[in-house]
């Protein structure tokens, strides 16, 4: 595998910056950037793309082919349990009241 990859993004070449003027003067162009795999971005969508403005636009040029690859046919479900709360009122030791309140626990329950 190359230490190197070439940005993804459809529009990277068009991007009017400093780093990606290449050639001579009368025959200069604007080149795609060169990302360096390091082990920073290595297993993330960095290693292919340079910016997250490139990420969204190769995101949005090939989204339905992206999800034809694999289509979500049903919707997925986790069981879980609910288990309300309740918080008493309280005084803080900074002399301040904190109300009373509940709140919803929600723990996945493994079935395997």
């Amino acid at each position: 595998m190359s230490d190197y990859q070439w940005c993804h993004g459809p529009q990277c070449h068009r991007k009017h910056t400093q780093d990606r003027i290449r050639g001579v003067k009368g025959s200069k162009v604007l080149r795609t950037r060169k990302i360096a795999i390091n082990k920073w971005n290595k297993d993330s969508l960095f290693s292919v793309f340079c910016s997250q403005t490139c990420y969204t636009e190769f995101f949005y040029k090939y989204w339905q082919e992206v999800i034809a690859i694999a289509p979500r046919l049903e919707a997925l479900e986790t069981p879980i349990d609910v288990e309300v709360v309740k918080h008493p009122e309280e005084t803080t030791p900074y002399g301040w009241t904190r109300k009373a309140w509940t709140e919803k626990r929600i723990t996945e329950v493994d079935n395997a």
